[in-house]
Order: structure tokens, then sequence, then C-alpha cells
């Protein structure tokens, strides 16, 4: 008995450590190549397109890797995801091509979409029920500190171009090799209804239960891509110093880390709704707030940090508030969902923001952001009551 929580330990902070890897290359990579882009003069739709790359790749590989995660299990589509990422990263410094460096993005993002949603899965599926808020937390706190110190490296390039892509793909490596000395398992077994479904059935079976919880994921992909990959192109161009953005990109996410747990903690209790509800509507007003204050750096730097407290934790709540909803034999397709609305929502930040930042002059880009949460907050308060109203009947 004593063993086997021991190895359920290992497993969890095992799967903790890869995912702050993760959030590590992918806030540091969003900023560092938008300012690498910006500085050669590359347009900011382009540039924006250019960053789709990593969420393309997520899309390209979610309709093929459900099979083989209840085939094979979890171990082995993680190994595999961190040798994609691993092997990426250290391509990047070869050749500085708008072209070569989407191909690299969207390898990331097929190998992060694997480690995602194996580590996802596994610690949806295995949390204790009382504790998966907590736990989802925890998970969400690891990916944050990784974005948060990730946009840190940025600075770097003073020194050398290839440097920050270096220091990532080695941290991405001794990660990675933590996973050998885990213990496979593989998701529960299909049953009833879901049984005789093919996968599209599955997604529409799952959708079903719990589309309303695929939103939280799907606006914080259009926050995490909008912001890393925009705003410092935005903040440029309102003459912000490049360290300055760093640490404003940073204080979204030092925000999230400082609530996370305490957030899990209280959608234990409170439920989840009402949480991910209170979360979009401050968020919105603080992005409303912040873009009467763009003149001083500092208080765009504390309107990102008390935004973060509310809004860095939209992921890992939309993924505990699904696993409310769906039965447990669908969890796997329920993730894959998430993770489907998040990279619909980073596609969709860097297009639309690329967009407006080119075709608007007066208007500002946190203004642009604040907009976007309302709109999700009054669909996810209508949304849920109705959901809600059905699941009684």
């Amino acid at each position: 008995m004593v063993a086997a929580h021991r190895d359920e330990q290992r497993r969890f902070w095992t799967l903790i450590i890869i995912v702050s890897i993760s959030g590590f290359s992918q806030g540091m990579l969003l900023p560092l190549i938008s300012v690498i882009f910006e500085s050669d003069g590359v347009s900011t739709t382009l540039n924006g397109l250019n960053a789709t790359g990593l969420y393309i790749g997520t899309l390209l590989i979610s309709p093929f890797i459900e099979q083989p995660l209840r085939k094979f299990g979890y171990k082995p589509i993680i190994i595999v995801g961190g040798a994609v990422v691993f092997l990426s990263l250290l391509l990047f410094p070869l050749w500085q091509n708008i072209m070569f460096w989407f191909i690299l993005r969207l390898l990331i993002g097929i190998g992060d979409h694997c480690l995602h949603f194996a580590t996802q899965t596994w610690l949806t599926s295995s949390a204790p029920k009382g504790n998966l808020g907590k736990s989802m937390s925890i998970y969400g706190l690891s990916f944050g500190v990784g974005f948060a110190v990730g946009p840190l490296m940025v600075p770097l390039i003073k020194i050398s171009e290839v440097l920050p892509f270096i220091v990532s793909s080695i941290l991405c490596l001794i990660a990675w090799s933590f996973v050998f000395f885990i213990s496979n398992e593989k998701p529960e077994a299909l049953k009833g209804d879901s049984q005789g479904t093919n996968s599209f059935g599955r997604y529409k079976l799952s959708f079903k239960y719990a589309w309303v919880a695929f939103l939280p994921p799907f606006v914080y992909g259009v926050l995490e891509t909008s912001l890393n990959a925009l705003f410092p192109v935005y903040a440029l161009r309102k003459d912000f110093d490049v360290s300055h953005v760093s640490i404003i990109l940073a204080s979204f996410s030092i925000g999230a880390i400082i609530t996370q747990i305490p957030l899990g903690i209280l959608g234990d209790k409170v439920g989840r709704r009402k949480v991910i509800l209170i979360g979009l509507f401050f968020g919105a007003i603080l992005f409303g707030v912040g873009s009467q204050f763009e003149s001083s750096e500092l208080l765009v730097g504390t309107i990102f940090l008390v935004s973060g407290m509310f809004l860095g934790s939209l992921f890992s709540l939309g993924i505990t508030y699904m696993a409310d909803l769906t039965p447990k034999d669908l969890l796997p397709t329920g993730n894959m969902l998430c993770a489907i609305f998040f990279s619909l929502g980073s596609l969709t930040g860097p297009f639309i923001g690329g967009l407006f930042l080119q075709v608007t002059e007066n208007i500002s880009f946190l203004l642009f952001i604040a907009v976007i949460l309302f709109i999700v907050y009054v669909i996810v308060y209508i949304g849920s009551k109705k959901l809600d109203i059905q699941q009684v009947r």
C-alpha cells in the first residue's frame, strides 16, 4: 500500500515537471520569435499567422491520438511527444526562415499536444474525486511557472539569438528523461453508449455532456497567444522597453501562480461554474480599465498581474469542469476536446489580434481582449444554466 502510494506520488510529480518545462518552452517561444520577426520588419499579420503553427500542429494530431493512447497507454505518448519537442527546439538556430520556423512550430505543437493530452488524461483519470481541482490546479500552476519564466529568456537574444533555444532544449531533455522511471497505465475501457460509437460519435457525446466546459480553455488559448505573441509588438510600438515587456508578460503568469491552487480548491468546494464566471467577469473589467492607462508601464504591469489572478486558472478549471460533467470512460475524449478548443482559441487569437493591430491605430489592444472576455462570460453564464436544466431533466 505504501509502495503503491509512493509510485503514485512519483508519477504525479514527474508529470508536473514535464508540464512545467513544456510551459517554459512555449512561454519563451511566442514572444521570442515575435520580437525577432518584428526587428526583421515582418508584418504583424504574418507574425501572428506564424505563431499559429503551434496550434495547427495540435489540431492536426488531435484526430489520431486518442486511439494510440487507449491502445498503448500514457507513457509511450509522453515519450514520443517529448522527443519531438526536444529535437524541434534544437533545429531552430540552424536556419532563420519564416517557413522553416513555421514547420518547427507545427512539430512542437504536435509534440506538446502528445505531452499535454496524455498528462491531463492521466491526472483527471487517477485523481481522487474530492481533490480533482487541487490536483489539476497544481498541474496548471506548474505550467504557469514555466510560462512565467519563459518570457524572461527573451533578453538573452542580446547575447545570442541561439542561446534561448539551447537553454530550452536542454531543460526539455532533462524533464523528458524522468518519464522512463515511471510505470505505464491505460485509460478506463469504453462502456455503454460510448463503446458502440466511433471517434466522431464520442466527440458528439462528450460535447453534449460538457460543451460549456470547453469555452474556458478556448478563451485561455486566445489570451495566451494574443498576449504573448502580439502584445510585445503592440508594446514596442508604444515605445515600451523590451525588458519591461518581458516583465509585464511574466506578471500575468505570476498572478496565475499566486491563485492557481486556491482557485482549484475553491472550485472543489463551491463549484467550478461560479469560479469560472467570476474570473471571466473581473478579467474583462480589468483589461477594460487597463486600456485607459497604457501610458504607464507600471500600471499595465499591475493590470496584467491582477488579471492573471482571475484568468490564469481558466484552462485547469475548464478541464476539471469537464471532468465533473463527463462519464469517466469518456475522459480521454473530453480532454481531447478541451485541447482542440484551446487550439482553436490559440489560432483565433494571433490571427484576429494581428489583423486588429494592422487595421486599427486608436483602439487599445487591451480593450480588444476585454471585449472577447465579456462575450465568453455571457455565453458561459447562459449556456451553463441551460446545461444544468437539461441535466436535471
